[in-house]
């Protein structure tokens, strides 16, 4: 198998790591064949952002009435690194995309790191992962919109404003996936 010598891993480690792949829908089991990646398309994208809002959205309301002081503390820093690489990214140092694109996470987890349920947190990470796989496709830094969206989350978090945070989180996913579809990137 060329992947064991590539990686420094057993067979039965690839195959592992290759079935947890698929099993969260990155790769496709070929039968005896063995492994694809899965193919990614527009309505994917779609459908992946659309899960993602729900999730999020969710775990905001949850978060936002269950949080204290030290979850603002944690919004507030995460706020804080993903707005120095922001800056960065407008002033066209586009370097740092990929540490950007950490604390883009790093900052929405943030938000919903009080939502007291781990179970929640799993599947909106794994899902955020499949949304992050477009991320890195197509959906690039769209400047002051994203930037502005970012802070009025974190005023609508410091504030309790679960309908605002909502209602800016919903656009903020819908215009990530209209700048990727107007790529043209992604096939339909």
């Amino acid at each position: 198998m060329k992947g064991c010598a590539r990686y420094g891993a057993s067979v039965s480690t690839l195959r592992e790591t290759l079935n947890r792949l698929a099993a969260e829908g990155f790769v496709l089991a070929e039968g005896q064949k063995g492994f694809d990646v899965a193919g990614v398309t527009a309505a994917n994208l779609q459908e992946v952002a659309t899960l993602r809002a729900l999730l999020e959205s969710h775990a905001l309301a949850l978060s936002f009435a269950a949080g204290g002081l030290d979850w603002e503390a944690g919004v507030v820093a995460a706020h804080h690194k993903l707005h120095q690489f922001e800056r960065r990214m407008l002033a066209g140092d586009h370097s740092v995309r990929e540490d950007w694109k950490r604390y883009d996470f790093e900052f929405h987890r943030a938000l919903i790191a009080a939502c007291g349920s781990q179970e929640l947190a799993a599947v909106y990470a794994s899902t955020f992962d499949k949304y992050l796989r477009y991320q890195m496709l197509c959906l690039t830094f769209r400047a002051e919109a994203a930037e502005a969206e970012h802070r009025a989350l974190l005023e609508a978090a410091l504030a309790r404003d679960t309908e605002r945070a909502r209602r800016v989180l919903a656009q903020h996913i819908e215009s990530g996936v209209s700048h990727c579809i107007a790529s043209g990137v992604l096939p339909g």
